[in-house]
């Protein structure tokens, strides 16, 4: 009769992944990546070192799943607003006004992780601030591709500008982000979100 194995398959995980993670949200949000230390990030988290990178790897590592974590939590109204409404316009002011509401969400951080976790980053962080940026420009090439179409269709007249149309939108909702942190309420958002669609060109 063979023995029994007695003998354990590497030690039990101690705390709960998705906790920690939620955590490692919150203190890329409030501080952005370079101000976040691994000592921040064990503190915060409930963790020690050694755990942290067994379970998430270096920190860079963990950065990439925070920002997977907070698109499918919080930062995913953008693509929801652009696909579920009928048209460019209609998904610019729905997404314009979640902005306003997700940017000032009490409780939370304020603004949005994407836009400014990664401001005057350190070089030897080039490419994280680096993966941010082709996020946003995305999310510009996204709105514009829904412009063109609109414009395609007649919803729009010929004559959109397009490109700067989308880029506008972008640069409307990262101002939006720094002003929520900059202490901004919801009310001061919605008013610059409504002004903002004054611009939008009428139908033909």
């Amino acid at each position: 009769m063979a023995a029994k194995e007695t003998k354990q398959r590497g030690r039990p995980r101690s705390f709960d992944r998705e906790t920690a993670l939620e955590k490692a949200v919150r203190s890329f949000w409030e501080q952005g990546y370079e101000a976040t230390s691994i000592s921040d990030l064990t503190r915060t988290m409930g963790i020690s070192a050694p755990s942290l990178y067994a379970a998430f790897g270096d920190k860079q590592a963990l950065f990439r799943e925070v920002v997977a974590e907070y698109g499918r939590l919080h930062g995913g109204f953008l693509d929801r607003a652009m696909t579920e409404e009928p048209t460019a316009r209609q998904g610019v002011e729905r997404a314009l006004r979640e902005a306003a509401a997700e940017y000032t969400l009490p409780g939370r951080p304020r603004g949005c992780l994407v836009i400014s976790a990664a401001q005057n980053t350190a070089p030897a962080s080039a490419d994280v601030a680096d993966e941010l940026r082709a996020m946003r420009l995305a999310n510009i090439d996204g709105i514009e591709s829904r412009i063109r179409a609109d414009v395609a269709s007649g919803t729009l007249p010929v004559d959109t500008d397009a490109p700067a149309l989308a880029h506008y939108v972008g640069a409307v909702i990262q101002g939006m982000s720094q002003q929520a942190r900059d202490g901004a309420d919801r009310t001061t958002l919605e008013a610059i979100a409504e002004l903002a669609m004054k611009v939008w060109p009428d139908s033909p």
